[in-house]
């Protein structure tokens, strides 16, 4: 799954800032653009991952895809 990632550069340290438009809050950063790039990988990954949840009594979970 692709996801569009935004990178911008902090002027006085030179760090990497990098956020997902499409995730809420999912943002990270990195000392250069590859670090960041890749702490964004795992950042989105743990934004995706399913928390559990206490179901009420005849409730069903199901997992669909979404392409």
């Amino acid at each position: 799954m692709k996801w569009r990632v935004i990178l911008e550069s902090d002027l006085e340290t030179g760090d990497w800032a990098v956020w997902c438009p499409e995730l809420p809050g999912c943002t990270s950063a990195g000392e250069t653009e590859e670090e960041a790039l890749e702490n964004i990988k795992e950042a989105i990954q743990l934004y995706l991952q399913p928390e559990s949840i206490e179901l009420a009594p005849g409730a069903i979970a199901r997992e669909i895809i979404v392409s």
